[in-house]
């Protein structure tokens, strides 16, 4: 949409702003405000509205607020004393005075669900402490970053699982999709000396820079959860919404009884070097009890090739004993979390610490066993729907 007031014109499918035919370079919140006054022309917006908005109801001080205002006057052309386009109503908020005229935009027309892309670039990073990081973007619109579990995926291999490509193709029917692969798997850098979330975070922040994003919506599944939290919690400048699917606050060895063995590492240590091997279908049939298995045998491979069993040994024993249960506070975005009721990974009471530590977080719960529904499953269209509902604001 186009929105015409003054001599400016605020384009928020580009997120532009422009006056007098020339582009004003303005901060990510001081376009944000101006959205937001402009959706609103003529009536009040509170002050409490524009924390919720602009500030994602974060607490921001006066002068911080007050900067932010006058930023936005200048960008359109107007001072404090004018007020001719943003007007001041004491000790109430601000108003938009201009007249505003809305143009349509026609969407550009996408290929068919199954043919949204039709190839893959990936590009290549070097993070600040010396790593390489694989990563692709599809898609066009705002910016959606992707995590997912742990040392598992490989952005060439997941273009041809159908469960994958799908999800793919959904959000990047309407947001500009950015996916990595985590550093020690897939097309990044083989080498990892540790499994670090703050790291991994820090690293997510050096493809958003390189993908010229200052902030994006977050997607994360299963143990890509953790690393997202902390860079919601560490650099909530970059993180617009959050989105969780199939997380957990605390690993299975700091919950209320520590087991004696993890018959997943043990399926792990078993199976990994074999190429047709049970084991590691065992594995992950545990977290999909419910199928359809023909996709569950391509991820199995995917992630069997993605890094060493080492490296994957290594994964298990972090996660198992990690727990971000402290950073939970420090996340102030949007947040939607959808957890499975029957989920025998990560019980659904883990789903519920998260909506309880993660202020207004919202908890969606699927009738299912299954950790992620995958194509063919019948909640797999519900699943989605809610996903792409979520990020398309």
């Amino acid at each position: 949409m186009q929105y015409h007031f003054a001599d400016c014109t605020l384009d928020d499918a580009r997120l532009t702003l422009t006056r007098g035919g020339s582009a004003v370079a303005v901060e990510p919140k001081v376009f944000d405000l101006i959205h937001l006054l402009v959706r609103n022309a003529g009536d009040l917006v509170t002050r409490d509205r524009m924390v919720e908005e602009v500030w994602a109801g974060r607490i921001v001080s006066e002068s911080a607020m007050s900067a932010c205002i006058a930023a936005a006057r200048k960008a359109v052309g107007d001072t404090g004393k004018a007020q001719a386009v943003i007007r001041t109503v004491a000790r109430r908020g601000l108003m938009l005075v201009a007249a505003v005229t809305l143009v349509e935009q026609k969407p550009v027309p996408q290929p068919p669900s199954n043919q949204a892309e039709t190839e893959q670039r990936i590009r290549y990073i070097s993070t600040s402490d010396g790593h390489r990081i694989a990563y692709a973007t599809t898609g066009t619109g705002p910016a959606v970053l992707r995590f997912t579990p742990n040392m598992t995926n490989d952005l060439e291999a997941e273009w041809h699982i159908a469960t994958k490509r799908r999800m793919i193709d959904a959000i990047s029917r309407q947001n500009l999709l950015i996916r990595s692969d985590t550093l020690g798997s897939g097309q990044s850098d083989r080498r990892v000396a540790e499994l670090d979330f703050a790291r991994q975070a820090d690293h997510m922040c050096d493809v958003l820079d390189a993908a010229k994003i200052d902030r994006a919506a977050v997607v994360s599944e299963s143990g890509g959860v953790l690393p997202a939290i902390y860079l919601a919690a560490r650099h909530p400048d970059r993180v617009a919404k959050l989105a969780i699917m199939g997380g957990y606050v605390d690993g299975p060895n700091r919950r209320d009884k520590p087991r004696p063995a993890d018959p997943i590492r043990t399926s792990i240590d078993a199976g990994w070097d074999q190429t047709r091997g049970g084991f590691l279908m065992g594995w992950v049939s545990s977290y999909c009890p419910e199928g359809p298995f023909d996709d569950l045998r391509a991820i199995t491979e995917m992630a069997r090739q993605a890094t060493s069993k080492e490296t994957m040994l290594a994964v298990r024993d972090s996660l198992n004993g990690a727990s971000v249960a402290s950073l939970l506070p420090k996340v102030q975005c949007r947040t939607l979390i959808l957890h499975a009721r029957h989920d025998a990974v990560h019980p659904l009471d883990e789903a519920q610490k998260l909506a309880a530590g993660i202020q207004n977080a919202e908890l969606i719960i699927f009738d299912t066993a299954n950790h992620l529904p995958l194509v063919g499953h019948p909640l797999w269209d519900q699943y989605v729907s809610t996903i792409t509902k979520f990020l398309a604001n």
